[in-house]
């Protein structure tokens, strides 16, 4: 029973932090969808698949633990049916492969983990005291009836080594949000992730207008190269996925999109794929007007978007691709030439394609160049902007480039949690599929003093040890008062025995 019990409080946490993991890869699980449907041509939003299964599980093993603490409260037996042993031992398994995974085809989530700590931090510490002084009850009960002096003292340290632990892990927890609320940086301003994904088709005009309401700055976008030497806006490398090229040219489907011509390209809709897949929970909200708009959306031309870009007042910022082409430096001359001969202030053009970066600068001087690394120690030329993963930048590193003006972008940016940390760490921009909900945000989800913090921390630490001090104590009455009648039990058994043997 002892065993089954520890095993049963092991599986619930281990679910209960794979939950915590779930929850934390929302903010990137659209690219997991991306990758799913590349590789299977399947389209799904496995999120809610994850979210379904996980709620299963952690639901699953929280009743039992639940049922067992009852039954050690009533100083009854566990008894744990077969069947329930077999399927615990299956979430575990199920849980442990999850994490596998995890950490061999996704690994860069863990360091998502570790930033989503400097969100969560002081509150899991509020969270897992309050479960630990609980936890003293069904504790204290187990150990009053227990004969085994060795067991008790084991228990007893183990619990009092991990209460201390508990009570001085804010000392390690750190946050940027931990300040004076005159020390907040100013707001990050928007990039919109290819437009605004959630509200319209990526990367089509409907997309930028869309981004362009949600206040953006920056239409951030990908760039390809037709064959006949047309720049357009799309992603991926094969048009399957954001077009109907399997219904048009069923053939060629699976050809590079660089293969096709402009003429060939324009036949394609761009935007009926976006309400068939609803790659996206927002879009159920759109309104009659915005879906059968995005039906009659077409892949925009690199001019198309600079021309609304201008008449828009945002910037745009673009990656030529694919990098490794054959003809790349085509691309970029191509590229280039569009740029210089629609108009557009260069100013507003934020340039990311790293190659051939050095011929781009003589010719368009005025372009923004954005750099997609970290400054070097022995950097000639001092860089301004960067692009980066929110993963690869601490809160100190942001810090540092803040004072030394340069301006940091992080990608991708969605749930407030992660926005309200990087907010409070001084980035200047973020970029985001949401750019609708981040708009709405006029202050991270959370701001303490360090006093303030300083004063939970004291009051929540003294709280627990005098709830636990209260349960030991009462449960030792309680076991106290049930002696003499245990006592006269035994007495009275004792007689009967004799009496049987007699």
């Amino acid at each position: 029973d002892c065993s089954w019990f520890l095993f049963l409080f092991c599986v619930f946490l281990f679910t209960l932090v794979w939950l915590y993991f779930a929850i934390i890869i929302l903010n990137d699980f659209h690219n997991f969808n991306e990758f799913i449907f590349k590789q299977r041509k399947l389209w799904l939003d496995w999120s809610l698949v994850l979210l379904i299964a996980t709620a299963v599980l952690i639901t699953y093993s929280a009743v039992l633990l639940v049922l067992a603490l009852c039954l050690q409260l009533c100083g009854q037996p566990l008894k744990l049916h077969w069947l329930h042993k077999t399927l615990l031992i299956l979430t575990a398994l199920v849980v442990a492969a999850a994490f596998t995974g995890l950490g061999i085809k996704w690994a860069e989530e863990w360091r998502s983990a570790l930033i989503s700590l400097q969100a969560t931090g002081p509150f899991l510490h509020i969270g897992i005291v309050g479960g630990m002084t609980l936890l003293a009850w069904p504790l204290a009960s187990f150990i009053y009836r227990t004969r085994s002096a060795g067991l008790k003292v084991f228990l007893l340290l183990v619990y009092c080594a991990v209460m201390i632990a508990l009570y001085l892990a804010p000392l390690g927890i750190t946050s940027p949000c931990i300040m004076e609320e005159n020390q907040l940086p100013p707001k990050p301003a928007l990039v919109g992730h290819r437009g605004a994904p959630m509200l319209a088709p990526e990367n089509t005009l409907m997309s930028l207008h869309k981004a362009v309401d949600c206040d953006v700055q920056v239409f951030e976008t990908d760039v390809m190269v037709s064959a006949d030497g047309v720049p357009f806006l799309m992603h991926d490398e094969e048009l399957t996925r954001t077009t109907n090229v399997q219904a048009v040219f069923p053939k060629r489907a699976a050809l590079n999109s660089t293969t096709f011509n402009w003429t060939d390209l324009q036949q394609l809709d761009a935007g009926s794929w976006f309400l068939e897949r609803r790659p996206f929970p927002s879009m159920q909200s759109l309104s009659d007007s915005d879906r059968d708009q995005a039906t009659k959306q077409k892949i925009p031309s690199l001019e198309q978007a600079l021309e609304a870009a201008k008449q828009s007042n945002i910037s745009i910022m673009f990656d030529l691709r694919p990098e490794n082409h054959s003809d790349y430096q085509s691309f970029v001359n191509a590229t280039l030439g569009v740029i210089l001969q629609s108009g557009i202030p260069l100013q507003q053009v934020l340039w990311l394609p790293d190659g051939f970066r050095e011929q781009v600068k003589q010719q368009a001087p005025g372009l923004q160049q954005v750099y997609g690394r970290k400054r070097l120690q022995n950097e000639k030329e001092p860089l301004l902007r960067v692009n980066l993963p929110y993963q690869d930048m601490s809160s100190e590193e942001i810090r540092q480039y803040r004072q030394d003006n340069i301006s940091v972008n992080l990608y991708v940016v969605n749930q407030p949690w992660l926005f309200s940390v990087l907010w409070c760490s001084g980035v200047s921009s973020v970029t985001t599929n949401a750019c609708q909900v981040l708009k709405e945000m006029k202050h991270p989800i959370w701001l303490l003093p360090s006093s303030t913090y300083l004063m939970i921390w004291i009051v929540v630490d003294c709280a627990s040890f005098l709830a636990i001090l209260w349960a030991f104590l009462l449960l030792k009455r309680c076991s106290q008062r049930r002696q003499p009648a245990e006592s006269e039990t035994d007495v009275l058994l004792t007689k009967i025995n004799s009496l049987m043997q007699e």
